[in-house]
């Protein structure tokens, strides 16, 4: 008896085992490469955060110090995604500059999303399939909202378009994205001079002993340079966009933190 055969392309059953993992990871890349490029995206400015931080409007009287003081950041996020976003407008004429880009959840990320579809430009979510927290926010254009199944393509599309990165106050998921990208920059994988802001210096500085690295001689002492902390978005918006515009000079609103 003749067997029926199917094509390997149709053959779901093969598709989903072990030996088509290189496959299904191939199909995340080109896939989100495919449309990235249909929107014409050059590059991006990455936000991170926790998911946890909600709005100032979302408190109520069972709200702790901590709530409002993470509220406050997600305030400052939304506040500075938009600036970034209106800025960006001078150099999107025929390709999409500077787009801000999360990891589609709630949270920081639902903030610089949200920022940036009020200040009228695209708004990227790379989000992630996890069993709790995660699930892409409203404030994505609806092409570009994404769900990754591999945790490190998804990190690639974060981490690859960036032109700058910033950092706000977040648990594990921000510490490995933090780790990262600075492992990047300090051994010049990342040869642009892509700007990284930590905002909130209280958290920062209470979070990780940076200076305690160089003490202990894991790091030189320029590697302290890698990044800056502030707890201004103002500030932060002059240190990235001067350097993207390549117009820093010795502009005293970056020293002056």
């Amino acid at each position: 008896m003749e067997r029926n055969l199917q094509a390997a392309f149709n053959d779901k059953t093969f598709l989903e085992s072990p030996e088509g993992r290189s496959i299904r990871i191939l199909s995340e890349y080109e896939r989100v490469k495919s449309i990235l490029e249909q929107h014409k995206i050059m590059d991006t400015i990455t936000f991170f955060g926790s998911a946890r931080s909600t709005p100032k409007d979302k408190n109520n009287i069972n709200s702790t110090e901590v709530d409002h003081e993470n509220s406050e950041y997600y305030e400052q996020a939304k506040a500075l995604s938009f600036k970034f976003t209106k800025w960006a407008e001078e150099f999107s004429k025929d390709h999409n500059r500077f787009v801000v880009a999360t990891g589609g959840g709630p949270g920081i990320m639902e903030a610089a999303n949200r920022g940036a579809i009020e200040g009228k430009g695209k708004s990227i979510g790379f989000g992630i399939r996890l069993p709790v927290e995660q699930k892409n926010n409203e404030y994505l254009t609806p092409d570009l909202s994404f769900q990754f199944h591999y945790f490190f393509m998804r990190k690639f599309f974060l981490t690859f378009l960036a032109k700058a990165t910033i950092m706000f106050p977040g648990g594990y998921g921000t510490l490995d994205e933090l780790g990262e990208v600075l492992t990047l920059k300090q051994t010049g994988r990342i040869q642009t001079p892509m700007p990284i802001v930590l905002i909130g210096k209280k958290y920062w500085n209470s979070a990780i002993n940076f200076n305690y690295f160089y003490e202990k001689k894991m790091i030189d002492k320029e590697d302290l340079n890698l990044f800056l902390i502030t707890d201004y978005i103002d500030q932060a918006f002059i240190f990235i966009s001067c350097i993207l515009k390549e117009k820093c000079l010795d502009n005293p609103a970056i020293h002056n933190i």
